[in-house]
């Protein structure tokens, strides 16, 4: 076996050499299998958080389910196909070629110099991360072939050295015959034979643990979902969560002034910590931890593939929204509640330093002002909105807010109205608790149906106690434009998809009485 330096490599180098090759194809099997058991699985969520180079073409294959599933099956089959070639030492150079394409498109589609979807997973690098490192050892390989020394690609050199066969009256082709017998059976000797089918063993080994490790997976699943039952409180309950490959299209969009966004937008509230749980104290600090910073970029880049382009949430989560803009290249729109110690001149300040695209004062502020006589403030609100050159808007929780302002003669330019039934157990009237937020749905529709500017409804789930296939369809049909809803990253494609669902409802048109008004 000899380099392309012409320099022959003694067998303790080409030993190393096949151990390292049969290494990769491990790894490359193993990364194509997993994903090809996995029915969830799907390459959206990394191809979406690509910034560097390709960047569009890469997130439109996010976006277009039939792009998609055929990149999906390439990168599965691919793997699978590249591991067992190196591993086997069968068309190994073709094998490391095609490695080589695969991971160069890793490299570009999220590089270690760019925050992107996953990289936060396995660490920070800078430039060098295990992609390139492999495929820097692929290149080697490709450049001093190891497989005619260990692998198959020894035999099937034998095998095309036997198939030869002289033409009469050529002395050199006889003479080259001779020398390839010659050749021939020094290369099949009984040491040689098993050394070029080592790889055997290593594929063997792998096949052994991947049956083990299913093995353990299934008995543990059978362990945990066996010992319990379906109707005691020991019951563990197994859901299912839908995937950008289930995507049924893109959320719709629609305008307020000139910002144009999706009709279906992201809630802040469990980004920031307020669940709504009532009683449960540790709810809040629970959803809290699990949305750190990478965990809402995640969310939100998921539901930037979906279509959902805006999120409506608080000022104090500048900071997170800004480094997602900055470190990930999200475009997600910003629409801000001006809530800040409940001063609304502050939090619109705060709001526009941090980038905001679109600013309204909280209900939680506008329904104190009111019966507070301080009406005319939350015009002055309005004006400071549109005086930074965003669309300003006024919030509420209660009915009687609304009305006040529209008495005063404010317009704003959207509202954000809470809007959902109140045919839920916990619904029951009490003064200020945190288990009802539209008193009066009825009431509500019939007044805003009245009003021109466009209507955020947000509480349409009245925080987790309405399911979404009937809280989506119910606000759209109260006349809503806009439907705001706090979600978890496993949420974002089905509610994308009810949405979608209950704009196409035939019910929802003919039984909506206001028009669109945005």
């Amino acid at each position: 076996m000899r380099a392309t330096t012409g320099t022959k490599l003694n067998q303790v180098s080409l030993w190393v050499l096949s151990i390292l090759r049969m290494a990769i194809g491990w790894h490359f099997l193993y990364e194509g299998i997993v994903k090809l058991v996995d029915p969830g699985w799907t390459s959206a969520s990394y191809l979406v958080g690509s910034r560097w180079l390709f960047s569009g073409a890469f997130q439109w294959i996010a976006t277009h389910p039939g792009a998609l599933q055929v990149v999906d099956f390439l990168n599965i089959w691919g793997l699978i196909l590249i591991g067992l070639g190196l591993m086997l030492g069968f068309l190994a150079r073709y094998a490391a070629m095609s490695g080589i394409l695969l991971l160069a498109l890793y490299y570009v589609a999220s590089p270690p110099f760019i925050s992107s979807t996953g990289a936060y997973l396995e660490g920070h690098y800078i430039w060098i991360d295990k992609n390139l490192i492999e495929l820097i050892a692929l290149v080697v390989l490709l450049v001093i072939p190891t497989s005619r020394f260990i692998g198959l690609d020894g035999l099937l050199e034998f095998v095309r050295r036997k198939a030869r066969r002289p033409v009469p009256g050529d002395p050199a082709g006889l003479k080259a015959a001779v020398a390839t017998d010659e050749a021939g059976k020094q290369a099949t000797g009984r040491r040689v034979m098993l050394r070029q089918l080592a790889t055997l063993p290593v594929l063997g080994a792998f096949t052994y643990a991947a049956i083990r490790k299913n093995r353990w997976e299934s008995y543990e699943e059978k362990f945990l979902t066996g010992n319990t039952d379906a109707t005691t409180g020991a019951t563990l309950q197994n859901f299912s969560f839908s995937s950008l490959k289930d995507l049924k299209g893109s959320v719709p969009k629609g305008r307020i002034g000139d910002l144009e966004i999706s009709r279906l937008i992201a809630g802040g509230n469990l980004i920031g910590g307020w669940a709504h749980s009532r009683d449960l104290i540790y709810v809040s600090k629970l959803v809290k931890a699990y949305h750190h910073d990478q965990k809402v970029f995640e969310t939100l880049k998921i539901a930037e593939a979906c279509g959902i382009n805006a999120i409506l949430t608080n000022p104090q989560l500048n900071r997170v929204i800004n480094r997602y803009w900055r470190t990930q290249g999200g475009n997600i729109r910003f629409i801000s509640d001006c809530g800040y110690q409940q001063d609304p001149y502050k939090g619109i300040e705060l709001s526009i330093q941090g980038g905001a695209h679109a600013c309204y004062v909280q209900g939680e502020i506008s329904d104190r002002f009111v019966p507070a006589g301080r009406v005319d403030e939350l015009g002055e609100c309005v004006e400071i909105m549109r005086r930074h050159g965003v669309p300003g808007g006024i919030g509420a929780h209660k009915l009687e807010t609304i009305k006040a302002c529209v008495e005063a003669g404010i317009k704003p330019d959207f509202w954000v109205k809470t809007i959902h039934h109140v045919d839920y157990w916990s619904a029951r009237p009490e003064e200020e608790m945190d288990n009802i937020w539209c008193r009066n749905p009825g009431e509500t529709i019939a007044y805003m149906g009245q009003l021109e500017a466009p209507w955020i409804g947000f509480k349409i789930l009245a925080a987790g106690a309405i399911h979404p296939e009937v809280g989506f369809p119910y606000a759209f049909k109260a006349g809503v434009d806009f439907i705001c809803v706090g979600m978890y990253d496993f949420q974002v494609v089905e509610d994308a998809n009810m949405t979608l669902a209950a704009l196409a409802d035939p019910a929802v048109q003919t039984g909506r009485q206001r028009p669109w008004r945005a």
